[in-house]
């Protein structure tokens, strides 16, 4: 009876084992699925971003400059 009861408690510790040791692969999988995804959208995102224009106008009196910062043209008189 010794013998059964021993067999059993190592199979239940095997089987907690097996279990815990699936449930943190899974997790890290996870993880490491969400933080590729986060990564290649800010490669991407950074990749399409417009570059700042700049142009340079000259009439003749002071200079005028021109450029843009990314959230529209600003023109300096």
């Amino acid at each position: 009876m010794q013998n059964i009861r021993s067999i059993f408690i190592m199979l239940a510790g095997a089987t907690v084992l097996v279990a815990m040791l699936l449930l943190t692969f899974s997790v890290t999988l996870a993880v490491g699925g969400i933080l590729t995804v986060l990564m290649v959208g800010r490669a991407l995102s950074l990749k399409m971003k417009p570059a700042p224009v700049r142009a340079k106008a000259n009439n003749g009196q002071r200079e005028m400059r021109i450029w843009n910062d990314g959230r529209g043209t600003i023109i300096d008189l």
